[in-house]
């Protein structure tokens, strides 16, 4: 198919939830991504909208509300705030990062719904949903939980299993339960308003399955597998009280689907944007409704079929809007090799990193672009992040830039000297680095920005090995001639990458400008050998990167830890009881109290400790218990425990242990040994 030739680009990030920050999964999986693409057309003067802002409508945002004790709305604005605020800090570079409380958005949604409903392309009907007796309301998928239907987990909710990762619907769950009232909810009639997504299938797949196909495979294969089946509508009406009222006579109790409301956000917030700018950006309408715009959904794979099936089905229904041109869905990315999850903690916060990692914003937009899930899920880990600036951040590109500026400092004074006769390795190095541009552009072009950094990389490679090769420093004292032609090289590459890698890492291309005294940059320049004229005066070099030390990483991995910890324990449930026993059996344990003479270590063994116990019979007992790993024999020396007496003596590590000193499991594996409340004598029975 021939390449359309567009005017203009709007591009789109999803709007993040507000009821919660953002982590290293949304930056990874979109905007981190979005970011570097809109970057790389403002440098190639391509006209481009960057949209995006919160979704603050939806049941997460009520239940937060609730647990709080506070309304909706305050949920919003905390949660408005931070993010917006984290990603100006990290960098990322939209024209509008607007919300969907906004009344502009409330009237432009509000209004949509209203055409599609006069221009009678909905359907009204009526359908069974749970109902709520003691809190007198339909319930929402995810007011609603029981067991899983497919893996029997007990918490699974209305919409959703997040143990197995099972797409349900509420009346699929076993016993199910309100999360408001937590009473058994009851079956009710209510009507809503559909989008007969039905009536669309036939166009989908053409527009679709035939006229995209250079769409990414996981977004196709997704597409595919659900027209594939038979669509049905899908309501874009809710019973809930957040969110915009249904502009419709006899809808009241009813609020509109926040999958219907939040994609509208994109088109609102461009309006916005435009009454702003409307010097630069213009009408709002060019952005969304000229044949000549070009479209872009940056998302996860979570949202591909709303932005791909349902959005798409709106725009078309609707009539006066442009269809996404592609939408390049990036897959998921996990955390130390576990899933991300915000409701279990799991996850490394922007917010967090910007305060722990100060002033390291490209480390992290360059370790996520090197590890992109672009084609399948990829893992984060704080030893790979550590890792990738240490040996390449800092070892490599840092490195190169700090021996060409300092060189230049040591023998010129920081000042660009002249380029003399060409030996045959400086035609090589000029020829390896003179197409870069057409290289990362390529990879730009199509999505793949894994391999356009890569690009941008290998020019600092070719600069390393360069200045290996030639080895200025030893041939300053003989022919500084040649010196001066091999910095003057070295000094272009360092320009070519303050331009290649301003898509990605625009904070350290800023600071390595400033250190070229490089005011003015175009990227069509990339590649070029005169970007910086001889006798131009630097400024004083500096690091661009420094090292991470594992003290650092530590930190991060104990919070991981904690966390883990944390969750542990409020999932925690307590072991069955085992079976009765007759009163008889216990009688034949003997379960005394003993003080602790004497504690240590036993050689050769990490798990044992020794004890020496007044029994309370006069003569010592020697015990031992395998709780090396809880406890130092400090810590227990001169206490009182319970221990079982009359267990027959057995051999360890070639000492004879006389009983068992009692212990406690913890939910997390650790055990607790077990003492009295207050003093009792040794030899004391406990019954």
């Amino acid at each position: 198919m021939e390449e359309k030739k567009f005017k203009r680009t709007t591009v789109t990030a999803a709007l993040p939830y507000a009821n919660g920050g953002v982590h290293i999964g949304h930056l990874a999986g979109v905007y981190v991504p979005a970011d570097i693409y809109v970057r790389y057309l403002r440098l190639k003067n391509r006209e481009v909208a960057f949209i995006c802002g919160s979704d603050e409508h939806g049941v997460p945002i009520t239940i937060r509300a609730k647990k709080e004790g506070v309304t909706p709305q305050d949920v919003c604005d905390r949660y408005h705030k931070l993010i917006k605020d984290s990603f100006e800090e990290f960098g990322i570079s939209f024209d509008i990062y607007s919300r969907t409380t906004s009344e502009t958005h409330n009237k432009f949604a509000s209004d949509f719904f209203r055409k599609l409903y006069d221009d009678g392309k909905l359907v009204e009907q009526e359908s069974e949903q749970y109902y709520d007796e003691e809190a007198h309301q339909f319930l929402a998928d995810r007011y609603i939980m029981g067991e899983c239907p497919h893996c029997g987990n007990p918490n699974a909710y209305g919409d959703q299993c997040e143990k197995c990762g099972s797409d349900l619907s509420p009346m699929e769950l076993k016993n199910p339960h309100s999360t408001i009232s937590g009473s058994q909810p009851v079956i009710k009639r209510t009507k809503n308003w559909y989008l007969p997504l039905n009536d669309y299938q036939e166009w989908l797949k053409q527009w679709i399955l035939t006229d995209h196909k250079e769409w990414r495979p996981n977004v196709y294969g997704q597409c595919k597998s659900w027209l594939d089946m038979d669509l049905q509508p899908r309501a874009m009406t809710r019973d809930l009280d957040w969110g915009i009222p249904v502009p419709v006579q006899g809808a009241e109790g009813k609020v509109l689907y926040v999958w219907f409301d939040a994609p509208i956000g994109y088109i609102s917030n461009t309006k916005e944007l435009c009454e702003n700018d409307p010097e630069h950006f213009g009408t709002w309408q060019k952005w969304w409704q000229d044949p000549e715009t070009r479209l872009v959904h940056f998302i996860g794979k979570d949202n591909i079929v709303f932005h791909c099936i349902i959005f798409p089905t709106m725009l078309k229904t609707h009539g006066d809007y442009i269809l996404p041109d592609n939408v390049p869905a990036n897959e998921f990315l996990n955390l130390e090799d576990n899933k991300i999850s915000t409701s279990k903690n799991w996850a490394v916060w922007l917010h967090e990193y910007l305060r722990d990692f100060e002033g390291k914003q490209d480390v992290l937009r360059y370790v996520l672009t090197a590890n992109a899930p672009e084609t399948k899920d990829n893992n984060f880990t704080w030893k790979d992040f550590q890792e990738r600036n240490n040996s390449e951040l800092v070892a490599v590109y840092g490195n190169f830039v700090n021996r060409a500026l300092q060189l230049t400092k040591k023998y010129w004074n920081g000042v660009v000297p002249a380029c003399g006769e060409l030996e045959e390795i400086d035609r090589q190095t000029i020829q390896e680095f003179k197409d870069v541009k057409e290289k990362v552009e390529a990879y730009l072009e199509i999505f793949k920005f894994r391999e356009a950094q890569k690009e941008a990389m290998n020019l600092a490679r070719i600069g390393n090995k360069y200045i290996a090769e030639t080895e200025p420093w030893k041939l300053w004292k003989t022919d500084p001639k040649r010196v001066e032609t091999i910095l003057y090289i070295s000094l272009q590459l360092v320009a070519n990458l303050s331009i290649a890698f301003e898509p990605f890492l625009p904070f350290s291309s800023k600071k390595l400008r400033e250190m070229i005294n490089m005011t003015e940059y175009n990227w069509s320049e990339l590649g070029s050998t005169d970007l910086l004229t001889a006798g131009k005066q630097l400024a004083e070099p500096e690091l661009l990167f420094d090292k991470i030390d594992d003290e650092a990483i530590e930190a991060q991995l104990r919070k991981l830890e904690e966390t883990k910890m944390a969750n542990k324990a409020a999932s925690y449930k307590a072991e069955p009881i085992k079976k009765d026993i007759p009163f008889e059996d216990f009688e034949k344990l003997d379960i005394r109290v003993g003080h602790i003479i004497k504690c240590e270590k036993v050689k050769k063994s990490k798990k044992l400790l020794q004890f020496t116990i007044d029994d309370g019979s006069g003569v010592e007992r020697t015990i031992l218990s395998g709780i090396a790993a809880y406890y130092e024999p400090e810590q227990l020396t001169g206490k009182d425990v319970l221990f079982v007496a009359n267990f027959a003596p057995r051999k360890m590590m070639g000492i004879e242990s006389q009983g068992m000193i009692l212990s406690a499991v913890n939910f997390d594996g650790s055990l607790s040994v077990t003492t009295t409340m207050g003093e009792v004598k040794p030899g004391s029975q406990v019954g």
